[in-house]
């Protein structure tokens, strides 16, 4: 009897996305502290379909979107908050899941910076390990380009 092992392989990739905000820190922060308010933002869209989301923003705490986009892949985010500072920054780690095999895990950080009284200077940083050749980092960096655009909408409407 023959087995054929699966071929196994990590690409490691950093990348950074940075935004100005047409909002104060303040305001920005509580599109992420408050869990109603970041479930409008964080990776939802009309042709998403929820089937968990949870958001704990604490050291510790934890954050779970779960869902599909209508026809494809159920996609599993789960997140470990590591650091919390209020308004000033964020780091977390998390994984990601497609059809419940495990495509990645990331260190992030996303740090606010004031720019004037009614802007904010936003900078993600990510950290990736991406797994089996099952996720890309410039497919991740345009990913979260998006994610960021839609909280730049969020904030503005």
């Amino acid at each position: 009897m023959s087995t054929t092992a699966t071929p196994r392989s990590v690409v490691h990739a950093t990348f950074v996305v940075e935004r100005t905000l047409d909002a104060p820190v303040a305001r920005v922060w509580q599109a992420f502290a408050d869990p109603a308010q970041k479930h409008e933002w964080f990776g939802t869209s009309e042709q998403w379909r929820t089937v968990e989301d949870t958001d704990d923003l604490r050291v510790g705490g934890t954050a779970v979107s779960e869902g599909e986009f209508h026809g494809g892949p159920v996609s599993r985010y789960v997140a470990t908050y590591t650091d919390v500072v209020d308004e000033q920054r964020i780091v977390l780690t998390y994984d990601m899941w497609l059809d419940g095999t495990h495509i990645s895990t990331s260190l992030a950080t996303y740090e606010l910076t004031p720019d004037g009284e009614t802007r904010t200077s936003l900078r993600y940083t990510e950290q990736a390990a991406h797994l089996d050749g099952l996720d890309d980092p410039a497919g991740r960096k345009e990913g979260m380009r998006g994610v960021v655009d839609t909280l730049a909408a969020y904030l503005a409407g």
